[in-house]
């Protein structure tokens, strides 16, 4: 089959051309291994060059919303469709791309999928016009997938008696892994004594990191003085505790050796429209290096750990959280079993384009 693939060039803060990684790359290169002509198409938000090359399998197209306007994207994807007459249109990353593959398939005579990994409707929860037609996309795309059920079942209200798939997320592979905590932390210039907790991610109110800090001030107050680490983007104005410690948004080619200087990694998410449904990829990739996970108790992130709830705080509780932590800092490494991988999620997006149903 001939698939194109429309996504922003940046999803969740990372550039793909510069480090392909996730799902949005990972199930286009393993569709090319399997032998099907693929072609991503990318919105580039920043100024660089437009882009033209073949790597991994893939045709890469990059077009910067800077330099010529989304229009200017819309008719570089029609033009490429009426070129290419692919299969499928894929539209991933983002609200817009779903309502533009949809769009395209339905005026081109083509096969069109969503792939949702977020409920997109939270990020702009005031854009009640784009939700209506997000949703309309949904329901009338050939095939639509989600990173988990909950996702699925949100999805599903736009399309009753008609499947949504569930792909999940991973860590990419030969990346992330259990690795000397010593070593790591020998890499990344920190202590190589005491203990050590970290969150790895957004840097956000939106995300309950206030928690956190409550937590670790009660844990200090208790005598027990371990390091709390962040690395990540940091919202403009959000003020950080003199007593922990910021190591800015570390290159990703790090991340692996700071999840492995850790004794307990923490993953925070609030009961909202965005953490109901959210299934962060930072849990997999901290699992896989068997690092100790505290986390919200979201229904996506027990369902993540298949129903392991010895780590999980109650969302917006400061002592519950504290008390996780306190239980993790005992443990060592934590062995959690066999992971999703990306071979085993591009077989899922295979098989909902095949469906028949």
């Amino acid at each position: 089959m001939k698939i194109i693939f429309l996504s922003k060039r940046q999803p969740q803060g990372k550039d793909l051309l510069t480090r392909p990684y996730g799902r949005f790359f990972h199930i286009p290169r393993l569709l090319a291994k399997r032998g099907h002509e693929v072609i991503l198409l990318l919105l580039d938000y920043g100024k660089n060059t437009d882009t033209q090359i073949e790597r991994s399998g893939i045709r890469w197209l990059s077009r910067s919303l800077w330099a010529m306007g989304t229009r200017s994207y819309w008719s570089t994807a029609a033009s490429l469709v009426a070129a290419e007459r692919p299969d499928w249109i894929v539209g991933c990353s983002d609200t817009y791309f779903g309502i533009m593959a949809v769009a395209l398939g339905r005026r081109f005579a083509c096969r069109s999928a969503i792939d949702a990994y977020d409920n997109y409707e939270s990020y702009l929860p005031w854009c009640t016009p784009l939700h209506f037609f997000w949703r309309q996309a949904v329901s009338k795309a050939t095939a639509v997938t989600a990173a988990g059920p909950h996702l699925a079942d949100l999805l599903q209200q736009s399309r009753p008696g008609r499947p949504v798939h569930i792909v999940p997320m991973a860590s990419d592979p030969g990346v992330f892994g259990p690795r000397n905590r010593r070593e790591c932390r020998r890499v990344l210039n920190l202590s190589e004594e005491g203990q050590m907790i970290g969150y790895c991610g957004a840097i956000h109110r939106t995300r309950g990191l206030e928690d956190l800090f409550l937590a670790y001030e009660r844990l200090r107050s208790e005598g027990n003085y371990p390091m709390l680490l962040l690395s990540g983007k940091k919202q403009p104005g959000f003020r950080l505790p003199g007593t922990v410690r910021w190591l800015g948004y570390l290159p990703d080619e790090q991340i692996p050796f700071f999840l492995n200087s850790l004794d307990v990694a923490v993953v925070m998410n609030r009961t909202s429209a965005f953490g109901l449904y959210s299934y962060p990829v930072k849990l997999y990739e901290a699992m896989t290096c068997m690092v100790p996970v505290v986390a919200s108790d979201t229904p996506p992130i027990n369902w993540i750990l298949k129903g392991d709830n010895r780590l999980l705080a109650q969302p917006d509780n400061p002592l519950d959280l504290a008390d996780k932590i306190k239980y993790a800092l005992k443990l060592d490494r934590i062995d959690y079993g066999t992971q999703s991988n990306w071979d085993e999620s591009c077989q899922e997006f295979e098989d909902a384009l095949f469906f028949k149903g």
